[in-house]
């Protein structure tokens, strides 16, 4: 069973600034190290687009991804993927094999819109 991180204050989760934005481009990333899709991803007027690299290979094609609504840490400082720099974050959660299944809402929500 997973431990449970250390306490925090909510001061400290309302850093952490999670958008949903919409995928608007996936494309296959076979030079990253693990295998990866490049996403190019939506959150609205104010951010625009981002994109991220993500290894979710195991769950996704990268067509199946267009227009899906994901989550994304969106700051971050950019980090350089090899030859791609991924600018945001998007979130998933490990299935029981460890493979990463993404999180997002179940019903429409605006792009850009923040987790509270």
């Amino acid at each position: 069973m997973a431990e449970v991180a250390p306490e925090i204050v909510f001061d400290d989760f309302a850093k952490v600034d999670i958008r949903a934005g919409r995928v608007t481009r996936a494309e296959p990333y076979p030079e990253a190290r693990k295998p990866a899709i490049k996403l190019w991803i939506d959150f609205g007027p104010g951010i625009g687009e981002k994109r991220s690299s993500a290894q979710i290979t195991e769950h996704y094609a990268p067509d199946a991804l267009l227009g899906r609504q994901v989550l994304a840490v969106v700051n971050f400082p950019p980090r350089q993927i090899g030859k791609f720099q991924s600018e945001v974050l998007v979130l998933g959660l490990p299935d029981a094999e460890g493979a990463i299944v993404l999180i997002g809402p179940d019903q429409p929500v605006p792009l850009g819109g923040r987790l509270s």
